[in-house]
């Protein structure tokens, strides 16, 4: 910046070379921050890990952005979760995950909280992702175990304390042991909720016997969050005290996932039985297509597609699937969707 300019405090998205624009941009930044909301504790609900709508592997779907988030917001979801593995999170560029932060929470502007991934291999861009979301006005971060190098309890211990401590943001724990090779072990949790900034977790490691654990071991502390990942789970999840769901279906049909939560919470067991039938036809038209490594993100991206929301466009390596040979999804999802 020319001159004695002297970039605000309170902002650090961006920095240009004209003082009049950039003071304009600030002043944004600062709004946005300004919105950010009080969270409720536990965090409950359904909130969507978002899918990143993506034009191509550089490129992010504004358009298909904004279409997804407010079908999301209007179909009553609790939260929206961003860069996680359905938002192809650690795929992405440093420079799109935080494009995608940024007008995620331009969008939103406030009515949901927003919760946002900062996994990474390196503790340093783990918290320069963070800081980055609470200038932009995100409500949490996410964190799971960092991948490639083995690590124990205590390296997991000593990194969500370091992240507790040094971030503004509550932090929540994200179990995922198939793809990070490592898992929060449920002691772990317990020592690490004990820091003023853990909030929850997330569970995404499939295990009925893993949630049980952590409820029964949370059985007394009413204000930290349980959230599981697989829709298929969500309802015993829930039976077992866990308080909602991160459920990559909710992208798609939002509604369908917040009355299935609604009806659990209050023992509609008649209505639960109807919307799990839809749910797990929906997980088995859609998340088997293409090579199985990846069938999951393909589904769910080329559903999004077919429904006119977003692009199908993957990170690379990554190939998305041919919309045009898929009539019988597309007629599927759209009778799902009048019902």
């Amino acid at each position: 910046m020319p001159g004695n300019a002297v970039e605000p405090s309170y902002c650090k998205c961006v920095s240009l070379n004209y003082n009049n624009f950039s003071f304009s941009i600030y002043a944004i930044q600062s709004d946005l921050s300004m919105m950010r909301l009080s969270l409720s504790r536990p965090l409950d609900g359904i909130i969507p890990p978002m899918v990143t709508p993506l034009l191509d592997p550089q490129t992010l779907d504004n358009a298909g952005l904004s279409r997804l988030i407010e079908r999301m917001i209007e179909g009553g979801v609790h939260g929206l979760f961003v860069l996680g593995t359905t938002g192809e999170g650690p795929g992405l560029s440093y420079r799109l995950r935080r494009e995608l932060i940024e007008r995620t929470c331009q969008i939103v502007s406030g009515r949901v909280p927003v919760l946002v991934a900062i996994t990474d291999t390196s503790v340093e861009e783990s918290l320069s992702l963070g800081d980055w979301a609470a200038d932009c006005g995100a409500d949490a971060v996410v964190t799971a175990a960092p991948y490639y190098f083995a690590v124990s309890q205590n390296d997991l211990y000593r990194l969500v304390e370091c992240l507790s401590t040094r971030l503004a943001l509550p932090l929540y724990l994200y179990n995922m042991p198939s793809l990070t090779k490592a898992f929060f072990a449920p002691d772990t949790v317990v020592r690490a909720s004990q820091l003023d900034n853990v909030y929850g977790i997330k569970d995404s490691s499939g295990d009925l016997e893993y949630v049980r654990a952590i409820t029964t071991a949370f059985r007394d502390r009413e204000d930290f969050s349980i959230l599981v990942g697989p829709e298929e789970l969500l309802v015993q999840s829930m039976a077992l005290g866990a308080h909602g769901g991160v459920n990559g279906g909710a992208n798609l049909f939002p509604r369908l996932f917040v009355r299935l939560y609604e009806a659990a919470a209050a023992g509609d067991l008649a209505t639960v039985e109807t919307l799990q039938q839809r749910v797990a036809e929906l997980g088995h038209h859609l998340y088997r297509i293409g090579e199985t490594e990846s069938s999951y993100l393909r589904g769910l991206k080329l559903g999004l597609e077919l429904m006119g929301i977003c692009s199908s466009a993957l990170v690379q390596p990554f190939q998305a699937a041919e919309p045009s040979n898929h009539e019988t999804l597309r007629r599927f999802l759209n009778l799902l969707d009048q019902i």
